[in-house]
């Protein structure tokens, strides 16, 4: 059996001179928050917008909160971002005032068309010469800031990301054409996935999902706890050796350190883990919480795991599927319930 990080041929890498993602299999990830932060700057500081006798010039990016992520899934480049943008501008009237007011962009996001992107145009003080700078940036204003929001779209699927679909063995390149937003994948069976609160890490925000799925094994619930608490019995459906402190606070490292974290709490019905994978973003753990019910003819698990990234959350699913629940029930011949 393949295991987690190791033994499938799709995931060697001694076959490059680098000894990177080979045939592009592995899900990478690349933060594009701090890029992106410097990239808006660019295109909207000092930014003039002029026309019908008017000229106006952004003169400070006040906020920009969220987030930006690229990820290459199996040769597909998969891009999310979310961003809350707060521009000043400025215009000298005829008086020896300043105009002054703020374009507020809240929902810059692969959900939405660069068309249906909200725009508000506000103003410091409303004088009749604001209130025509206002108006202008309103109507055609607006087709400016549109372009330049466009630019960053295309810059971060093409400028960013280059590089991170490497060529195959074979030297065959990928296609730009790959290129994809958002994570609107459909789950399968009896996964379903829900919104949670994003977390932070490195400064800048994780948007993240639960997981939930139900199992059933035809073992007793204490041949199940067993399985996942039990050095010999874990080191057998992994085929790897593990680190495994199955106690309160106890470590754990399966899948030659592929998976790691700590045991919060563990009962014969309950097991609780504060786990991550290697491939996320440094510092990023989840909460696994398995519930274990014993029934007339079978043992019901219930996984519930938090926190997982939305990044993360179709490659979790699967690896769940095939690297726990399948390899358990082929190794200890507990059955499956259709």
């Amino acid at each position: 059996m393949a295991k987690w990080g190791e033994g499938d041929p799709r995931w060697i890498v001694e076959e490059r001179p680098d000894a990177t993602n080979v045939n592009n299999w592995h899900w990478t990830e690349k933060n594009a928050c701090a890029w992106s932060q410097e990239k808006l700057k660019e295109l909207f500081v000092n930014l003039v917008i002029e026309g019908d006798g008017v000229s106006c010039k952004v003169s400070e990016m006040e906020k920009c909160e969220g987030e930006a992520i690229a990820n290459n899934r199996k040769g597909k480049l998969i891009v999310f971002y979310e961003w809350n943008i707060v521009l000043k501008w400025v215009s000298n009237g005829k008086s020896s005032k300043n105009i002054e007011g703020k374009i507020n962009i809240p929902n810059l996001s692969e959900e939405n068309d660069i068309s249906e992107v909200d725009i508000e145009i506000t103003l410091k003080d409303s004088t009749d010469e604001g209130e025509k700078v206002k108006q202008f940036l309103h109507t055609k204003g607006k087709d400016t800031i549109r372009g330049k929001l466009t630019k960053y779209v295309s810059s971060l699927k093409e400028e960013f990301t280059k590089g991170m679909i490497l060529p195959k063995k074979d030297n065959v390149k990928e296609n730009i054409s790959n290129i994809t937003s958002g994570f609107n994948v459909k789950m399968q069976m009896n996964a379903a996935v829900t919104p949670t609160n994003n977390n932070k890490s490195g400064g800048c925000k994780i948007s993240t999902t639960t997981i939930k799925q139900n199992i059933k094994f035809q073992c007793r619930a204490k041949e199940f706890h067993n399985v996942l608490s039990s050095v010999e019995m874990v080191q057998a459906f992994t085929m790897n050796p593990v680190k495994l402190e199955a106690k309160k606070n106890g470590q754990f490292e399966l899948f030659g350190g592929n998976i790691h974290g700590e045991f919060l709490e563990i009962t014969p019905m309950k097991i609780v883990q504060k786990w991550r994978s290697k491939q996320w973003p440094s510092g990023h753990f989840s909460e696994v919480t398995i519930d274990i019910a014993e029934r007339n003819d079978h043992t019901e698990v219930t996984l519930t795991q938090t926190g997982v990234p939305v990044s993360e959350e179709l490659a979790t699913k699967e690896n769940w599927d095939r690297y726990y629940w399948d390899a358990i029930k082929r190794t200890f011949g507990f059955g499956y319930f259709m």
